[in-house]
């Protein structure tokens, strides 16, 4: 069964290259970016991880933890490590969970057998800290993931978390919103006293709130 948008996260207990999780307390009160990688020693999934591990500093300043799934062994999560780091001049630096009965890959539907029986696709799951799914993604085998605009979806998910607005199309952090439609125009003179600029009665443009870090 599929996840959607707004489900609580499934739970689970599982083995990571940091040791044994428990995923929900591992949460806390914090986001979590989930992400699942085909098979250990691949090379789109090598050069991610790498990515990832470089950027780390990125999801801290958002107080994002990160973790990914293989449907392999942690010996071979513990060997593909050093590749990782032998390539990519990076060391993995978040959990990399074992999973190779795809227990987990299962509970979250990460195998299509239309694609492949036993592989992942590469799924992301963003989670928030009431532990709902807050946006998923799926890449083929074959296509690496664009994490820029993995960074740029988690800045928007928390902007508009936090405030009743949403964010326009191609929307840059610093760069204008839409007021949320379902906020009144009085509601929002108290929520916007610096008033906003109106497109049409449902497009209300103002400035980017300011989010406490």
């Amino acid at each position: 069964m599929s996840i959607r948008l707004g489900d609580i996260a499934p739970d689970f207990t599982a083995q990571t290259t940091q040791g044994v999780i428990h995923f929900h307390d591992w949460i806390g009160d914090g986001w979590v970016m989930l992400m699942s990688h085909p098979a250990d020693f691949t090379p789109v999934c090598t050069t991610e991880l790498g990515y990832v591990a470089s950027i780390r500093s990125e999801f801290d300043r958002r107080h994002v933890k990160v973790i990914s799934l293989s449907v392999d062994t942690l010996e071979a999560h513990d060997r593909w490590a050093r590749d990782i780091e032998d390539t990519q001049g990076y060391a993995l630096n978040y959990p990399l969970i074992a999973d190779p009965e795809a227990e987990i890959a299962t509970l979250y539907d990460m195998i299509h057998p239309a694609i492949d029986n036993t592989l992942t696709v590469r799924s992301v799951f963003i989670i928030g800290p009431d532990k709902r799914v807050k946006a998923t993604m799926s890449y083929p085998v074959n296509s690496g993931r664009n994490f820029d605009e993995l960074i740029r979806l988690i800045d928007s998910l928390q902007l508009t978390e936090d405030f009743d607005v949403s964010t326009p199309v191609n929307w840059r952090p610093g760069g204008d919103v839409i007021i949320s439609p379902t906020l009144s125009d009085a509601h929002a003179r108290r929520k916007f006293p610096e008033g906003w600029t109106l497109v049409k009665p449902y497009i209300r443009i103002v400035q980017q709130p300011l989010r406490d870090t």
